[in-house]
């Protein structure tokens, strides 16, 4: 049996609760104060645009299902996401529910209209032309706002009681009151009248009880529509994945099954037009695949046999057959959505300054609202107005003050902005691990990129192939390839590549040597073939033949020179060089030219020699070289780079050797690809390994972050105007519901603007 110092020191667990009715920021709040006060829950973090509640507990203590219980009986129905399910159909559940509650808001708000709207219009009809039928009328808008209150307001009164029950007050709270008042109000008066307390007919409010009602349920109807198109990333993302995968059985038959059934080792058929339904390796054929939708790269990708394909993507033209090699949570795409989901679901800095205006917004509008209403009433007894229009006064006043203040548009403000900046960057292969990230970004000013398999390929390949003595190119390469066939090296790798993609037949050799930090030794035909340095050829007797090949002095000092000789009867005869280079890559010139014409400054850092990285930072175009520093002190570099005023300092890596960097600096860039994105670090991955994903994220910040902060603005801006108007009577109730409601919709729509904002 454990014992209780071994129990604490389990690691904690994280578990995703889908909660709904949610509806503002107030919300929000409750329910991580609900979350947060269950015994063993570390955090939680509410995602009112998703309904959706992330939380971190210590298991010893705890389980999501005690949490989901108490975030249910703080009047929030929330229910534990289940890992049984596929992330897919999981996701189609969470969709079911939002369309369910759009439709109710939607049925609430139909109801609403048809009790209010002909009433409204058949009442200013008549009563242009007979006010004698204004108090027939009224009879009317009694029945009517009567249904309306308990039908449409039913949801709200529901919300407020529940908030009450627990001592505090949401967005619920002030549409009940707000409704509550105006009904009550119009009652008490029209009784009044009836009784012959009072001469004239009053303004009555039963109709913008009423209209007030069905125009927020429809704003909220609109407002979980815009909630759905905000997120529809992940659905974009979850859709990628085939429900389906053809199955090679034992006996090379394929059988059709659920993915969910493939297991890792498990042999798949793809035909053309097909998704790839798990990540694995290409074992027969070969055919272009189509990575956009994961990388963001439109070009399609040439597979063959030992390639890895992602799932997820497309198969386009020819028939392959590949063995699993992750499933389930493990793929790529799968680890995409988890990244994109989580920073959704975090919240930067102006959140939480937004969170905690909306945690005393209600009760200071409620507040206000008492304090109007005692204005109102010494302001009728020292102008002696009479007693109906002072309670008229009061009425209308309270009433636009509680309905029009709604913490809805502050709540939304940043989630939903966040939700669409993140999911347009994962559509173009640009993964936002940490929501700090996305608010550095803006305002980098620096971009120090690491050289090998940043700004190269990160690997040798052949870039001239230099015969001599009357050798034929080909010739020349596939004797080097059958010397280097059987040697580990990078370089021999990349000879052997050049050789099988020129498809030249490589003889087998007699015999083969290799000479540690020179080259390789090997027999053919009778003959020794030699391949290495100039030291490899000068030991067996040949130096003074090798003439220098003629390269540009601009990119010689980035070459590595392999010489080729052969030896037969004692006589040695030199045949020429294969130059290879760890090429820059085809668009790394474009994308760093992209950031200087946003007017960042580059920096090229790199453990190479300065020759080197000199010829590859002339290449690019990149004034400033950092050479010969090794990894351990990258880190130091950049602490440099930012105590010199280089504020806003980016560094741009492989996400493994220069994970120090990639920490200390002010945003961390790691190079990914679609295979490995669990090993990456850093706040910022481009799956595709392409550098424009550096602009494009960067111009993606900005965009974001602007839209935030004008988001955040017109959900102030309209409180701040708002409330005065209402309590000094500037605004009718029903104008009030509908300023409330428009308020939701253009902080949604203008979020969803960001969907269409230019970014490459």
């Amino acid at each position: 049996m454990p014992s209780a110092g071994a129990a604490q020191l389990e690691p904690s667990r994280e578990a995703a609760i889908a909660v709904t009715g949610m509806d503002c920021a107030s919300c929000v709040t409750h329910v991580e104060h609900a979350a947060r006060n269950v015994p063993g829950v570390q955090a939680c973090e509410v995602n009112l645009a998703r309904g959706r509640a992330v939380v971190r507990f210590d298991p010893s203590q705890t389980d999501p299902q005690q949490v989901a219980k108490a975030i249910t009986q703080s009047g929030y129905t929330a229910q534990v996401e289940d890992l049984s399910v596929s992330a897919s159909n999981a996701e189609e559940q969470r969709l079911a529910r939002q369309q369910a509650h759009a439709r109710a808001w939607l049925r609430r708000a139909v109801v609403g209209a048809i009790l209010w709207l002909p009433i409204e219009l058949l009442h200013w009809l008549l009563y242009t032309r007979s006010p004698h039928m204004h108090l027939g009328m009224q009879w009317l808008a009694l029945a009517a706002s009567t249904i309306a209150i308990l039908y449409v307001g039913a949801g709200f009164y529901r919300g407020a009681f529940s908030a009450l029950k627990r001592g505090t007050s949401n967005m619920d709270t002030l549409i009940a009151m707000g409704a509550t008042v105006a009904y009550l109000y119009s009652l008490v008066a029209f009784a009044g009248y009836l009784a012959g307390s009072w001469t004239t007919l009053p303004n009555l409010y039963f109709m913008e009880s009423a209209g007030l009602l069905a125009l927020i349920s429809f704003g909220h109807y609109l407002e979980a529509r815009a909630r759905d198109r905000a997120g529809s990333a992940i659905r974009e993302l979850l859709n990628l994945a085939p429900p389906t995968a053809l199955r090679i059985e034992d006996d090379a038959s394929p059988r059709q099954v659920p993915v969910a059934q493939v297991r890792v080792g498990d042999r798949l058929l793809v035909r053309p037009g097909d998704r790839i339904p798990v990540d694995a390796a290409v074992i027969e054929g070969q055919s272009d695949v189509d990575e956009s939708m994961i990388t963001g790269e439109s070009i399609p990708l040439t597979k063959t046999v030992g390639d890895s394909v992602i799932g997820g993507t497309t198969n386009h033209n020819g028939r392959l057959i590949i063995r699993a090699t992750r499933v389930g949570a493990e793929t790529a795409l799968a680890q995409i959505v988890h990244l994109v989901e989580t920073a959704q679901s975090s919240k930067p800095p102006v959140q939480r300054l937004a969170d905690r205006i909306s945690a005393v917004f209600v009760p200071t509008v409620l507040a206000i609202a008492v304090i109007t209403g005692l204005a109102w009433y010494f302001v009728g007894l020292a102008n002696h107005h009479g007693t109906a229009r002072t309670w008229a006064n009061i009425a209308q006043s309270v009433c636009s003050v509680l309905i029009i203040a709604c913490p809805c548009a502050l709540g939304l403000a940043v989630p939903a902005t966040l939700m669409v900046g993140i999911g347009r960057g994962a559509r173009r292969g640009i993964l936002i691990r940490d929501i700090d990230a996305l608010e550095s970004a803006e305002h980098i000013h620096t971009i120090v990129l690491d050289k090998t398999g940043t700004v190269t390929l990160g690997k040798p390949a052949v870039w001239r192939v230099l015969p001599a003595g009357g050798i034929a190119e080909n010739d020349l390469l596939r004797l080097a390839a059958a010397a280097e066939q059987y040697s580990e090296h990078p370089l021999a790798k990349a000879i052997i590549a050049e050789a099988q993609h020129r498809r030249l037949q490589i003889p087998a050799v007699a015999s083969f040597t290799s000479e540690s930090g020179f080259g390789v030794v090997a027999e053919l035909d009778g003959r020794t073939i030699l391949a290495g340095n100039r030291d490899l050829l000068a030991r067996h007797g040949l130096s003074h033949d090798i003439s220098e090949p003629p390269f540009d002095s601009n990119t010689s000092a980035a070459k590595t020179m392999v010489y080729l000789a052969t030896t037969e009867n004692g006589k040695t005869q030199y045949h020429g060089a294969i130059a290879l280079a760890d090429p820059v890559k085809s668009d790394s010139i474009s994308a760093i030219d992209e950031l200087h014409r946003l007017k960042l400054r580059t920096v090229l850092l790199t453990g190479d020699n300065r020759h080197t990285a000199a010829a590859i930072a002339r290449q690019v175009r990149i004034l400033d070289v950092r050479a010969e520093v090794k990894p351990d002190q990258k880190a130091q570099v950049i602490r440099e780079l930012r105590a010199s005023g280089k504020t806003g300092v980016a560094m741009v890596g492989d996400g493994i050797n220069d994970a120090p960097a990639l920490a200390q600096a002010d945003l961390g860039i790691a190079i990914g690809s679609g295979s490995d994105i669990a090993k990456e670090t850093g706040g910022i991955v481009l799956v595709s390994g392409s550098l424009h994903g550096i602009s494009t994220a960067i111009r993606l910040s900005r965009a974001t972050m602007r839209k935030i902060r004008q988001n955040l603005f017109l959900a102030f801006i309209y409180n701040v105007l708002a409330i005065p108007l209402a309590a000094v009577g500037l605004l009718n109730p029903l104008i009030a519901a509908a300023a409330m409601a428009l308020s939701d919709v253009t902080v949604l729509g203008n979020a969803l603007l960001l969907r269409k904002t230019p970014i490459d």
